[in-house]
Formats: C-alpha cells, structure tokens, sequence
C-alpha cells in the first residue's frame, strides 16, 4: 500500500549505509587533523604560529629581530600569523569534512532536509 509518506526504502537503506561509512571514517580523519602541522606567517614573514588540523595551537616562532622591536609590533605580526594559521587551518578541517560525507544530503523527512 502505497501514499503513506515514507521514504523509498533503498534510499534510506542507501543513506544510513553512507552514514555508517562517515562514521568509520570519521576517527581517522580527526586522527588525520591532529596530526597536521600547518604554519601561518604574518605579512613580513617575522612571526610564524603552528595549529594542528583541529585548530589546537602547537608551537610559536618568533624573529630575533622581532623581540627586539617595539611590543606593539611584536603583538601585530603574532596576531597576524595566528588568524592565517587559523583560516589555514579551518579551510583544511572544512576541505576534509566535506571529502569525507561525500555531499551527503538524506532530504528524510523530520530530518532537517
């Protein structure tokens, strides 16, 4: 009997298939993202700030040259390396996740599609 609203049972079927497969996935891929090391810079190459792929903060460089000027500029150029780390670091991350659900979109009812 047909019209009660269900969805096709080889869709869902399909579609928690596709969900069980990110699922697996998903520890090696945090596994992945916390073991990368991606450096942002400032403009003047002087500061340099490593994050991992999950954005956790691994390591700081700074110039010789730099320490010695002014505290303010020292202050700009880490601030500087930190957000390019960070948007580096935020790209990747987004980049991977949406490798890893392939596009996924259940459209289930009730399921936010």
């Amino acid at each position: 009997m047909a019209g009660f609203g269900l969805p096709n049972f080889g869709q869902l079927t399909e579609a928690f298939k596709k969900a069980q497969e990110i699922q697996q996935n998903a520890q090696a891929l945090q596994d992945e993202l916390d073991g990368m090391e991606i450096e942002g810079k400032s403009v003047d190459g002087r500061a340099s700030v490593w994050l991992s792929g999950n954005q956790q903060p691994l390591r700081v460089r700074l110039d010789p040259e730099l320490l010695s000027s002014d505290q303010e500029t020292c202050e700009a150029a880490t601030l500087e390396a930190l957000r390019a780390a960070y948007e580096q670091s935020t790209a990747t991350m987004k980049g991977r996740m949406e490798e890893l659900t392939g596009g996924l979109n259940l459209n289930l009812p009730g399921m936010g599609g």
